[in-house]
């Protein structure tokens, strides 16, 4: 018989992967996949490839975690993360993936909750993400 956490477990998690180029979406699809923890229900993910979108698709709720390119052109994920939390309420946990490590200090003015440099790491990606949604869940 299933314990009432479970009971109470969606049946996917939603990510939201926001960049401009479709090849940095594609990296971090394939570099989660679709079920990276056991813990953890399954991943479905929402690409977006502009800024407008992104603030449709929260401001509908529904998404677990956002994942934004700080590298997304015209409108960057480290402003765009700071706009959202700004305005969307409630805003679900948010990662950056920054140009380099040292633009960590952007992803915290940005109020994100990890960050990730590019080029994207599987495994680093993916422990940021687990963590991320572990938390989420727990709240």
């Amino acid at each position: 018989m299933p314990n009432v956490a479970e009971a109470n477990r969606p049946a996917v998690l939603r990510v939201l992967v926001y960049s401009s180029d479709s090849d940095t979406r594609r990296q971090v699809m394939l570099a989660l996949g679709r079920h990276p923890h056991p813990d953890l229900p399954p991943l479905e993910y929402l690409e977006v490839a502009t800024a407008p979108v992104v603030v449709d698709r929260l401001d509908a709720g529904g998404v677990d975690l956002a994942i934004l390119d700080g590298e997304a052109a015209p409108t960057g994920g480290l402003g765009l993360a700071k706009q959202l939390k700004d305005e969307v309420e409630p805003c679900p946990p948010i990662l950056v993936l920054t140009g380099r490590p040292d633009d960590a200090w952007l992803a915290n003015w940005s109020r994100a909750e990890a960050a990730v440099p590019h080029p994207i790491d599987p495994f680093r990606l993916t422990e940021a993400v687990v963590g991320l949604l572990r938390n989420s869940e727990a709240a």
